[in-house]
């Protein structure tokens, strides 16, 4: 609007249109130097000269003088301001000399007006003026050539004032165009507003996945930095293990070469002394003369070697190689069993995604249990704490308790430091589980599952099924894994490199909590 009432402002008054090389007169108004130019001109057989606007006389034909600030004025909007043949491509149907933009459409003329025929235009109601077209006869009924005026709501189909008076549509509910048009409007804005918070929860939609993605971007990223790293520690190892096998054996190699050459040397100085006694006797066995041969029975070189029961030059044995392998393989072994403990430590790496704080549940401990404040250590005591007695809490000699949390799903491990003294057992359980008798041990039901230390030797059991853990363990720091989906439940030992002791299998089918329990000595969860 406010650019309509500039270009109203910038119109020559003399042909309406927007000033060019606008000129001013001395009273002040402005006019296009051709215009006011070609008035000048008729004025001049009068010898009276006045303006078109204010009819001020002037005795001398009045000097124009350029406007430059209007000139800027009339540049700057004329930049700025869009042509609207460009936008509709639609000129007056009155501007013969020059095209002008049209700004309306009359109906019953069937013409577009610039703004200056828009002003002298009719403004009796036949003539209905819309948006500047080039088909107006869309904008009239085809049967009766009369303009749409109705709306047949119930025929959704624009008509004329004749159409309503026919049978067809008589009868029918009608409206006018602009009040049809105002509820078509109103409908359209609520499937708008619709559309634009269907719009705004998509752009949040978009958000959230997007954030999603970077996260999970950033976590394959931290993943992949992590194995990474450590394949690079198990080729290393690996390496490391190679260099080792391999010294060993060419050590073995070189010990057992040197053992075998010192033999057949040995052997090469025997075989040469049996090969001249073998000439002599030979020599002494070819002499005719009887006397000759039996004076060479104290010589040595005719003794029976198996009447003496050995060799004199051996000290009665023969030195001879070992039987069976060359290479000591328990280093071979030992090698592959510690190469399979260094993928299980990165297997458990890999696998296990973060680690879970544990918190010990202070209802289900039992008397003899002292839990510190943090809720992570269990310390054997002979000062029974004064607890009620409830269906949770773990009675008679059983010195143990459960976490407070529970898993039903997912995979998870938590790390517990044990005393160098004293008998302990970690595990987990089901909730279900017994809380009086000895059927309650976290271990000896089916139940629960259980990494035990009794009289520093280590063993595993689940349902009073015991099995002896025969490797040597020297940490104090034991790992617990648990992947509940697949049905698995892992021990580790917490050494360098980290050290799998045992693997339970089964079909979980409660929620399992860690469990502790401890003999004159104290148990604590570690944070990782």
């Amino acid at each position: 609007m406010a650019s309509a009432d500039l270009r109203e402002e910038l119109d020559c008054s003399i042909c309406l249109s927007t000033y060019t090389d606008p000129v001013m007169l001395r009273c002040g108004h402005n006019f296009c130097r051709v215009c006011i130019g070609r008035v000048l001109d008729t004025q001049d057989e009068s010898g009276v000269y006045s303006c078109p606007d204010c009819r001020e006389e002037f005795q001398q034909r009045p000097a124009l003088m350029r406007d430059f600030a209007l000139c800027k004025i009339v540049k700057n909007f004329l930049h700025k301001e869009p042509h609207q043949e460009e936008i509709t491509g639609i000129c007056c149907t009155y501007c013969v000399d020059s095209p002008v933009p049209a700004v309306r459409s009359c109906l019953h003329c069937e013409a577009s007006l610039c703004d200056k025929h828009l002003r002298v235009h009719s403004k009796s109601p036949e003539h209905v003026l819309s948006d500047p077209s080039t088909s107006l006869e869309s904008r009239k009924c085809s049967v009766h050539k009369k303009i749409l005026e109705y709306y047949c709501t119930e025929d959704a189909t624009s008509i004329c004032m004749s159409c309503s008076l026919i049978e067809e549509h008589n009868g029918l509910k009608m409206e006018s165009l602009d009040e049809a048009s105002v509820k078509k409007k109103k409908k359209l804005t609520n499937v708008l507003y619709k559309l634009i918070r269907k719009r705004e929860e998509t752009e949040e939609r978009i958000q959230s996945l997007e954030e999603r993605r970077r996260k999970a971007q950033e976590k394959a990223a931290g993943e992949a930095e992590r194995v990474t790293a450590l394949c690079t520690d198990i080729r290393r190892r690996v390496d490391d293990l190679e260099k080792k096998v391999l010294s060993e054996i060419s050590r073995q190699e070189k010990e057992e070469s040197l053992s075998l050459s010192a033999l057949i040397h040995q052997l090469e100085i025997k075989k040469d002394e049996l090969s001249r006694k073998m000439r002599h006797i030979q020599d002494l066995c070819s002499k005719r003369d009887p006397l000759t041969v039996l004076q060479e029975k104290k010589t040595g070189d005719l003794c029976d070697p198996e009447e003496k029961g050995g060799d004199e030059d051996t000290g009665g044995h023969d030195t001879q190689p070992h039987d069976g392998d060359d290479v000591d393989v328990a280093v071979i072994s030992h090698t592959l069993h510690t190469l399979c403990d260094v993928i299980s430590g990165i297997r458990s790496g890999i696998y296990v995604v973060s680690p879970t704080d544990i918190l010990l549940d202070v209802t289900t401990a039992s008397n003899n249990l002292l839990i510190s404040d943090d809720l992570k250590t269990a310390t054997w005591t002979l000062e029974k704490p004064k607890r009620p007695k409830t269906a949770e809490r773990f009675q008679d000699y059983n010195y143990q308790v459960m976490s407070r949390r529970g898993f039903t799903s997912g995979q998870h491990y938590w790390d517990v430091e044990g005393s160098r003294s004293g008998d302990w057992i970690v595990g987990m359980c089901y909730p279900s589980i017994d809380r009086r008798g000895r059927q309650s041990l976290i271990g000896y039901n089916n139940k629960s599952w259980n990494l035990r230390r009794c009289n520093n030797r280590y063993s595993v059991s689940h349902d009073s099924e015991l099995m002896q853990l025969t490797d040597k363990i020297s940490s104090d720091r034991f790992r617990i894994c648990l992947d509940y989906e697949a049905g698995q439940l892992s021990f580790y030992e917490l050494c360098d490199p980290i050290r799998h002791l045992h693997t339970f299998t089964a079909t979980f089918s409660e929620p399992l909590h860690a469990a502790l329990v401890v003999y004159d000595c104290c148990l604590t969860i570690k944070k990782t």
